[in-house]
């Protein structure tokens, strides 16, 4: 049996890579990893990423970072309260460089995947599993295929059992994410997807823009 660390965001894509992973037969999650670090949406992406762990019955660890939280608020990341306004985008352009360099958080998904290994490797786990995807890749390079192969090189050498990393969404975009999300059973009520944490998604961030269910 082959078995991975969902890296959940509590988003469509984490939670879609995740499925994915765990559809494959001879493939299981030992455990989810949630990772808090201030972001503005914490509260709702910890709901979402509990609920889908519970609908798996899978573990669900939550790690707090509140290092990189003040690290990204000193950076000026939008995605943290206290700092500069979230862009916003339109359907037909969502988002672009000055967006993702609006809502970068420094070196974040080379943090969470290096933590979700440790998780990993203490549970006998090869894999970890996260939700990158081929749209989000042209203006974030750590939503890329060459940071999952380079991940994947750096963390098979830094764990004792060769942990690497897969992301079964990887070569989709946002419309082919939300298709299979359909496909699997899900619905947008199953996943939180807004950089903002209020009673009801934004519509309005780049991350809400792209994770439309309405196309």
């Amino acid at each position: 049996m082959e078995r991975g660390v969902g890296l959940l965001s509590g988003g469509l894509d984490s939670g879609v890579a995740a499925a994915l992973f765990r559809a494959v037969p001879g493939q299981e999650l030992a455990a989810c990893l949630f990772c808090d670090y201030g972001q503005r949406a914490a509260r709702r992406e910890a709901a979402a990423a509990t609920a889908l762990a519970a609908r798996w019955a899978v573990p669900l660890r939550i790690l707090a970072l509140p290092w990189l939280g003040d690290l990204a608020r000193r950076a000026g990341s939008a995605l943290l309260p206290g700092t500069a306004a979230l862009p916003r985008g339109t359907a037909d352009r969502p988002g672009d460089a000055a967006s993702a360099a609006a809502v970068w958080v420094p070196a974040r998904n080379a943090v969470l995947v290096a933590a979700a290994a440790a998780l990993a490797e203490t549970l006998g786990a090869g894999w970890v599993v996260a939700g990158f995807n081929r749209e989000e890749a042209a203006t974030f390079p750590d939503n890329s295929a060459a940071f999952v192969a380079a991940a994947g090189r750096f963390l098979s050498l830094g764990t004792q059992n060769g942990v690497r990393v897969q992301s079964p969404t990887l070569d989709l975009d946002k419309r082919a994410i939300v298709a299979t999300a359909r496909r699997l059973g899900f619905g947008p009520e199953d996943f939180w997807s807004c950089y903002a944490g209020g009673p009801a998604p934004c519509g309005v961030c780049e991350s809400c823009l792209r994770s439309r269910w309405d196309r």
